[in-house]
C-alpha cells in the first residue's frame, strides 16, 4: 500500500505521527492531565464568578498551564481579598 501525503502537510507531520503511535500512552497522560486541571480551574473560576477568565480557560487549550496559574495565583488571590461573612 502506498503512502499518501498531502500537498499541504507540514514537513516533520509524520515524525509526529510515528511519535504518537509508538507512544499513545503519553499522550493519553497528557490529555487526562489536562482534563483534570481544566476541571478544577472551571470550576474555581464559576464558583468565583469569573466569566472571562471561565470563557478563555474553556477555549484555549494550554495542557494544563493556564488553569495551573489561575488555581494558584488568581483564584488564590480572589478568595484571600474575599469578605468573610
Amino acid at each position: 500500500m502506498k503512502n499518501l501525503t498531502l500537498p499541504f502537510q507540514a514537513p516533520g507531520v509524520d515524525a509526529v505521527q510515528q511519535f504518537f503511535a509508538q507512544y499513545w500512552w503519553l499522550l493519553l497522560i497528557l490529555v487526562l492531565w489536562s482534563i483534570i486541571w481544566k476541571g478544577i480551574a472551571l470550576w474555581k473560576s464559576a464558583r468565583n464568578e469569573s466569566k472571562v477568565w471561565f470563557v478563555i480557560m474553556l477555549i484555549v487549550n494550554t495542557v494544563g498551564i493556564l488553569e495551573i496559574i489561575y488555581i494558584f495565583a488568581v483564584a488564590n488571590r480572589k478568595q484571600v481579598s474575599a469578605p468573610q461573612v
